[in-house]
């Protein structure tokens, strides 16, 4: 058994492409699926950890959204191709915008049910968590909130109970990032943000946001066609070009 240990949960965007970026490297390690064993959690904690993915070997750990920095901690160079700030920003936003058009075909007595198997979040929960990502990156960007999950793992509202809910929030949230963009956006590339896994180019951060936010469309694309639905203006392979999409979807 591998003494490195990567802890994750079903759905979870980065999850899902942290194991997936080791096992390219050809990197053993031992998976830990935190929904289904609850005392791995607890194993976290005490190295004052409260979110997944985390890589550990020992009491060290590393977070995995930034996968060079687990690159680093594994002791293996990887050379990350980057899309430029002004494509990450065009694609983000047509994710956003498929997003609202897909939330309105679920059907709402569906909005309550299991996203995925293994896992405690809802079609609702998921559907509005499209939109806590960027909601987070510009709180990050403009109020200076480090810890992006105590905003994009938040449970949504009470009163987001309708699809029209989601959707609005949505737009609200896509018109944000559109004026942060206008007013800052050519600063993107050399700024610098500080997070809860350290301080990043705000163009790795902005990355991430970007394919974090797809991979969650991605996933309502597929409950929609698990409910014989066929999506509205699908996203395509062209949309994710360039993006580090994990190949798989829920695990």
């Amino acid at each position: 058994m591998s003494d490195l240990r990567v802890y994750w949960r079903p759905g979870c965007s980065s999850c899902v492409k942290v194991k997936e970026f080791l096992t390219h490297l050809g990197v053993e390690f031992e998976s830990v699926n935190v929904s289904a064993r609850p005392e791995a959690m607890e194993e976290l904690r005490t190295l004052g950890v409260r979110t997944v993915p985390v890589v550990a070997r020992g009491k060290d750990y590393v977070f995995a959204q930034e996968l060079a920095d687990v690159s680093a901690f594994i002791g293996r160079k990887v050379d990350f191709q980057r899309l430029p700030p002004r494509v990450l920003f065009d694609k983000w936003q047509k994710v956003l915008a498929a997003g609202q058009r897909h939330v309105m075909q679920i059907p709402p007595e569906r909005l309550p049910e299991r996203a995925t198997e293994g896992r405690d979040r809802s079609i609702r929960d998921l559907a509005y968590h499209i939109y806590q990502v960027p909601d987070a990156f510009v709180q990050a960007v403009e109020e200076g909130v480090q810890d992006l999950t105590s905003v994009y793992n938040a449970p949504p509202p009470a009163d987001v109970t309708r699809v029209e809910h989601i959707r609005d929030y949505g737009k609200g949230v896509s018109a944000r990032l559109e004026r942060w963009w206008r007013r800052d956006g050519n600063k993107a590339a050399a700024a610098r943000l500080q997070t809860y896994y350290g301080e990043q180019p705000l163009h790795h951060v902005m990355e991430r946001c970007t394919w974090h936010s797809a991979q969650h469309a991605r996933q309502i694309m597929a409950v929609l066609e698990r409910f014989g639905i066929a999506p509205d203006g699908p996203l395509s392979d062209a949309d994710y070009a360039g993006l580090p999409m994990p190949a798989g979807l829920w695990e």
